[in-house]
């Protein structure tokens, strides 16, 4: 375990601002991996703060505490800037499940966001759907017409019985290095194999939609809860949203585990009656409708009017306490900054951290910054010429091995000649990307603008497998020697665009990809 006493640092000149970027990188290493804050920042912001749902009071006080805690490390300009998110937060404050009959027993399960809670302990008799597969809509009208009568009063279970494969694949897992170094080497095969979908048939009615009237059925039918099931092994549960974010649209909804779901489903199959308890309370909070990203910099000298910024996103979902999705991802760029602040970096251009919220509903707090202070290639704000770069890290605990950079091949091949002494931390270099679509984390969003955006892929450890989304999402799962690479990465990295005589290439205006 590491010592979290928070460090009291000051700021001795760095005699490498005239020894070279060699003196520098030796100077980052041993901050980050003698005096690390890494841990620390993510326990406050997964243990103390976790969940951070948008909108939430967690997600306001993650916030604070970031911004108070660069302070005192010696960033300025520390503040949490709103945006408009515009609807209510939402928070789960207690859940509980239980089988009463015909054994007795507990559940384990999680509470879809913006949903309304139960008005106390709820104990009824299950109902299991069990409508057409891949139905029309009026294949699925005239189902829910021949079950109506019977669901008033019920806990309704949804989903089929999902049986999944043993996975006999190991649980964590680095990227191969051969494949790393020829995708972010000097060429890059721009080449992307896929299955051609233009000839495969699309459902009659998507899952989406079907669920969605599900909702509609259940809420008018006069059940008391949807119950899903979160089909994953293991006990992974994963818990998003309602759509609406509006709790009169849907009853009180909840995902139970796969094994949980199976044998209240099987029990129901052989014509057992099952009975069963919950007690979910849910509170909404209208102050939540202003969303805040979290900022704090280190002043520039002789260009501090032009910006890096590094930065990942600071809200989670609800099933967990939001560790590699992504308090990890926040912890390192905190610790980036902090070292450099630590070893008495004076860079030429203002170094900002930003924490972004509303990232899991579409990257909406990037954006609004993007928006207000930037911009877009088409319709330029004044900030827009000033962007070096923004950094961003989301992908989970492993350490960086490379990075996606939104520009032409002149700008990926600068950064790879930035990472290229960090090659024994395992990042193999840098490639090139023309795609301005919003993706999957906050980086695509000054992609879309026209921005250069830089992300980091990282090792997926067990991301994908465990972690991404789930309840298992805990500061247990944290990788603290991967994190400090990224730390040193990300310092180095943003360290020398920030000492940069030019202006990373851009496209031509004339050259740009489309929005």
């Amino acid at each position: 375990m590491a010592a979290w006493s928070l460090l009291i640092l000051v700021a001795v000149p760095l005699a490498a601002q005239t020894g070279g970027d060699g003196d520098v990188l030796a100077r980052i290493r041993d901050e980050a991996n003698a005096r690390s804050q890494i841990l620390r920042s993510v326990h406050f912001l997964a243990d103390v703060y976790g969940p951070r749902l948008t909108g939430s009071p967690n997600l306001k006080a993650a916030g604070e505490w970031a911004v108070a805690t660069m302070q005192s490390w010696g960033l300025t300009n520390g503040h949490l800037e709103p945006w408009n998110w515009g609807r209510d937060g939402w928070v789960n404050e207690r859940f509980s499940a239980h089988i009463v009959s015909p054994v007795k027993d507990s559940l384990v399960g999680e509470v879809l966001a913006w949903t309304p809670g139960t008005n106390g302990v709820v104990t009824a008799q299950a109902f299991h759907l069990r409508y057409p597969d891949r139905p029309t809509s009026d294949q699925l009208t005239a189902y829910f017409n021949s079950v109506r009568d019977q669901l008033r009063g019920r806990i309704v279970l949804v989903d089929p019985i999902t049986t999944l494969a043993v996975d006999l694949d190991p649980p964590a897992a680095r990227k191969n290095d051969d494949e790393i170094r020829r995708r972010f080497g000097p060429i890059r095969d721009e080449t992307r194999s896929g299955r051609d979908q233009s000839n495969d048939p699309a459902p009659p009615l998507s899952s989406a939609l079907v669920s969605r009237r599900i909702d509609e059925f259940l809420l008018t039918a006069g059940a008391r809860i949807r119950v899903d099931d979160a089909q994953r092994p293991h006990g992974q549960v994963t818990a998003f949203n309602n759509p609406s974010y509006d709790i009169s649209t849907v009853v009180p909804s909840v995902i139970l585990r796969n094994e949980d779901y199976g044998r209240i489903a099987r029990l129901l199959a052989d014509g057992t009656p099952v009975e069963l308890e919950f007690q979910i309370v849910n509170r909404t909070y209208p102050e939540g409708r202003t969303a805040h990203n979290a900022v704090a910099e280190i002043a520039g000298t002789d260009k501090a009017d032009e910006l890096v910024m590094i930065g990942a996103h600071l809200d989670s979902w609800q099933s967990a306490t939001g560790a590699t999705d992504n308090a990890v991802g926040c912890a390192v760029m905190m610790e980036a900054a902090r070292i450099l602040q630590a070893i008495g970096a004076r860079p030429r251009r203002t170094i900002r951290v930003a924490l972004w919220s509303g990232e899991e509903q579409g990257l909406l707090g990037s954006r609004a910054y993007i928006d207000q202070h930037f911009g877009t290639a088409e319709i330029q704000k004044a900030g827009f010429g000033k962007l070096m770069a923004y950094l961003n890290l989301d992908h989970g605990t492993g350490r960086p091995r490379g990075a996606v950079v939104f520009g032409p091949e002149a700008t990926a091949a600068a950064v790879r000649q930035m990472v290229a002494p960090l090659a024994d931390l395992g990042i193999a270099g840098a490639a090139p990307t023309r795609s301005r679509s919003f993706g999957t984390t906050d980086h695509t969003a000054f992609n879309n603008a026209g921005l250069t955006g830089i992300d980091f892929e990282l090792d997926p450890i067990e991301y994908d497998s465990h972690t991404h989304h789930t309840n298992l999402d805990t500061y247990e799962r944290v990788l603290e020697s991967d994190a400090r690479a990224a730390a040193i990465i990300v310092a180095f990295t943003a360290y020398q665009l920030a000492m940069r005589d030019q202006m990373l290439p851009r496209f031509p205006r004339g050259e740009m990809p489309p929005g």
